[in-house]
């Protein structure tokens, strides 16, 4: 898959760092980046929309999917299934768009592999308090969750050196403000406003 003008980025995080918050005020911040709504194999939990948070299948049809070629990247996390159907990335990147993928390192990493031009962040908690505090105040899940979630999280969070970006989500407002940053830094490279602004270049170059 070739880029286009758009941006592709990965966002990655501990489960209770505040990375899907940070990415949906940036959303609402930035109009032109869109996020990327998963396939997951994992049960459906309250508050959650099929098709907004995620879109839900069962293990055969997301299976199926895999066989067929489907996804750009997949992962196996806890048990369940995730992955990122490639054609809605392409179709958005064409589009002028930027797409955000909400995923693990490991498919951080795949999506680094066969797109080496795409912008990978890494979002991390201050500290273990306060991301056991944060896993715990979501109410999402029971205890022995949560200390499973805790155990894996400082093997996740050695990966934050495969990233070009890391933030550290201390204080919501200046995080969000730095993935901003981030963001608009990527639109602004040169051969980006270039194609985007052909007309309007070679215009002011006759």
């Amino acid at each position: 898959m070739q880029q286009q003008s758009g941006t592709l980025f990965t966002i990655s995080a501990p489960s209770g760092a505040g990375k899907t918050s940070l990415v949906r005020a940036l959303v609402d911040a930035e109009p032109c980046l869109q996020v990327s709504v998963s396939h997951t194999t994992r049960p459906i939990r309250p508050g959650e929309t099929d098709g907004v948070n995620y879109n839900f299948c069962d293990r055969s049809a997301f299976e199926s999917m895999l066989n067929e070629g489907a996804f750009l990247e997949y992962a196996e996390v806890f048990g369940n299934l995730y992955g990122t159907s490639q054609k809605f990335v392409e179709d958005q990147l064409a589009s002028d768009a930027d797409v955000m993928l909400e995923i693990d390192w490991q498919g951080a990493r795949q999506v680094k592999r066969l797109l080496p031009a795409t912008c990978s962040i890494f979002v991390l908690p201050p500290s273990e308090k306060a991301l056991r505090d944060r896993l715990s105040q979501r109410g999402q899940d029971d205890m022995d969750t949560i200390e499973r979630r805790m155990a894996a999280a400082v093997s996740e969070m050695s990966h934050y050196v495969e990233a070009d970006y890391l933030v550290i989500n201390d204080v919501f407002d200046e995080a969000l403000l730095e993935l901003q940053a981030i963001v608009r830094s990527q639109r602004l490279q040169t051969e980006k406003q270039a194609h985007r602004h052909s007309a309007q270049l070679k215009a002011l170059l006759e």
